[in-house]
């Protein structure tokens, strides 16, 4: 399946832990097909003097979906991302990773919506999908 998944960080080396998250992502849930460029973008839903540092990736795996939700979530975990935004309260993070697009899949569970709910809203994510979407 082609998974596209929206990386930022705002904490930290942001780059780095970008780097960090596709590098557990390649050794634990498949392939990177192709990464698009970094984005910079100030905090959205929130206030914070910390810009995050976003990028879209795209990566094939076998996973099913619930398993490659929490696969992402031990991820974050394991890079110290302690707790995930909850009813739109968000914060500072090192690492966030969000399923945006499995193939042509709909998705509508309460843990797990796909395509994201609320990925057309934000440039961040849209600009990087943009640019590599229509690649592969």
């Amino acid at each position: 399946m082609k998974v596209y998944l929206g990386l930022g960080s705002n904490l930290g080396d942001k780059s780095v832990n970008l780097s960090k998250a596709i590098e557990l992502i390649k050794e634990r849930v498949g392939e990177l097909v192709i990464a698009s460029s970094l984005y910079y973008s100030k905090a959205q839903g929130f206030t914070s003097e910390h810009d995050f540092v976003n990028q879209v990736v795209l990566f094939n795996s076998e996973m099913e979906p619930m398993d490659l939700l929490r696969e992402l979530q031990l991820i974050e975990k394991q890079m110290g991302r302690m707790k995930k935004s909850v009813d739109k309260k968000y914060e500072d993070r090192i690492i966030d990773i969000d399923i945006l697009l499995i193939d042509e899949l709909i998705i509508d569970l309460p843990e797990l919506k796909v395509p994201h709910p609320v990925m057309w809203e934000r440039d961040f994510v849209m600009k990087p999908l943009n640019e590599i979407r229509g690649k592969f």
